[in-house]
C-alpha cells in the first residue's frame, strides 16, 4: 500500500542495511540511592531472560493471566509502557530499553503503581525478536527512537528491511506496528521501508492521521521537549497484513 498521506515521505534516501540494534547499553547520571535498590532487587524480578524463558508460551512471563502480549522497544523514561500497562491490566507488555537511567525510571514506577504486567529486557531488540515464536504480540510500538542522522550511521536505525521481517514475523495477523519521531528524515525513511513490505499497510488515509497521536496516546517527557523546541512528531501506525 504506497501513499503520501499530504505529503509526509515522498523521497527514498538510502537503500537498506543490516538488522537494526541498539549500540550498547549507556548510562547518564548517576543513580539515587532507591535507583539503584531497584535496580538491584526489583529488576532481576522483572527481567525477562532469553536463555531461560519459553518462548512457546508467553503468558507464562506473568504472574497473573494475560489476553495477548504487547511489545515497546525503547521505551525511555517509561512513560507511555507504565500508562499503556495501566490502561490494559489483561494485556502482557514487555519493554526493551537499554539506557540503564530508563530503566531505573520506570523500575521506579512500577513500583509506584503496583503494576505486575510488565517484563523488562536490558540487551539488544533485534535478539528479542529472534527469541520470540511467531504471532507473539498484538502490537509493537517504537516511540521517538535514535534517529542516527549521519549518513555513516544510518545502517544503526533499527528500522531496516530484515527487522521489519522479523517484526512482521513476531506480529499476530492482524497486529500493529506503531512508529512515532519527530525527525523527518526518520520519518521518511520509516516508510519507505515499510511501505516496500509486503507485509504491512499504513493506514493513514488523511494528514491528521499522521500529524495527531492517536487516541488515549501518552505523552514521553522527551515528547514534550521536542514540542517546546517546535519539532513535530509524526505517529505512524501499519497493519499487518495477510499478502
Amino acid at each position: 500500500m504506497t501513499k503520501s498521506a499530504d505529503g509526509i515521505a515522498s523521497s527514498s534516501q538510502a537503500a537498506g542495511h543490516s538488522h537494526g540494534s541498539f549500540f550498547g547499553r549507556r548510562k547518564g547520571h548517576k543513580l539515587r540511592n532507591h535507583q539503584t535498590d531497584l535496580m538491584e532487587h526489583l529488576l532481576p524480578r522483572l527481567t525477562l531472560d532469553l536463555a531461560t524463558a519459553d518462548a512457546s508460551a508467553p503468558a507464562s512471563l506473568f504472574d497473573a493471566p494475560v489476553d495477548d502480549m504487547r511489545l515497546e522497544i525503547g521505551f525511555g523514561g517509561g512513560e507511555h509502557l507504565v500508562a499503556e500497562a495501566l490502561a490494559h491490566p489483561q494485556t502482557g507488555f514487555i519493554g526493551c530499553e537499554p539506557y540503564i537511567n530508563g530503566m531505573a525510571k520506570i523500575l521506579s514506577l512500577i513500583e509506584a503503581n503496583n503494576i505486575t504486567n510488565i517484563r523488562l529486557f536490558a540487551g539488544d531488540a533485534a535478539e528479542l525478536l529472534g527469541w520470540a515464536r511467531a504471532g507473539s504480540f498484538k502490537r509493537i510500538d517504537l516511540i521517538h527512537p535514535d534517529p542516527w542522522p549521519k549518513r555513516r550511521h544510518w545502517k544503526r536505525r533499527f528500522v531496516q528491511d530484515a527487522t521489519i521481517a522479523q517484526i512482521s514475523r513476531v506480529l499476530d495477523p492482524a497486529g500493529e506496528f506503531r512508529f512515532v519521531s519527530d525527525i523527518d528524515d526518520y520519518c521518511s525513511w520509516t516508510l519507505m521501508h515499510m511501505q516496500r513490505s509486503k507485509d504491512f499497510a499504513w493506514i493513514a488515509e488523511r494528514a491528521d492521521d499522521w500529524r495527531k497521536p492517536w487516541p488515549h496516546y501518552t505523552m514521553t517527557r522527551y515528547g514534550r521537549k521536542a514540542e517546546r523546541e517546535g519539532r513535530k512528531a509524526a505517529y505512524l501506525i501499519f497493519k499487518r497484513t495477510n499478502a
